[in-house]
């Protein structure tokens, strides 16, 4: 499939996040209901991120936005734009630090 956006494709810029890079994002996270918890830099260089709590792929529970809103909310994910694809990020908490390991999506 590939990127939303192949022009904004990773290391990027100043190792910031671009204002404008869309993401995958759970509407939980992104109304500011809970915190997010997991993100994913896939390996098509797409961005994901969940609460960790509710599953993110039922009908309206994720929308593609840009992921500078969700910065905004918790600025502790800027430390992720070196997080490299095919990486999750994931802390138990808000208030933890992040983890950060391999991820590769589930065999269907």
């Amino acid at each position: 499939m590939g990127s939303m956006q192949p022009q904004l494709s990773w290391p990027f810029e100043g190792e910031v996040f671009p204002r404008d890079l869309l993401a995958i994002i759970q509407r939980t996270v992104s109304a500011g209901e809970f915190p997010a918890l997991t993100v994913i830099h896939d390996d098509e260089d797409d961005w994901l991120v969940s609460d960790g709590v509710h599953d993110p792929n039922g009908d309206g529970a994720s929308s593609v936005l840009h992921l500078q809103h969700v910065v905004d909310l918790d600025p502790s994910l800027a430390q992720l734009a070196t997080m490299p694809p095919g990486q999750v990020a994931w802390r138990s908490t808000a208030s933890d630090a992040w983890v950060i390991e391999e991820w590769t999506y589930a065999d269907d």
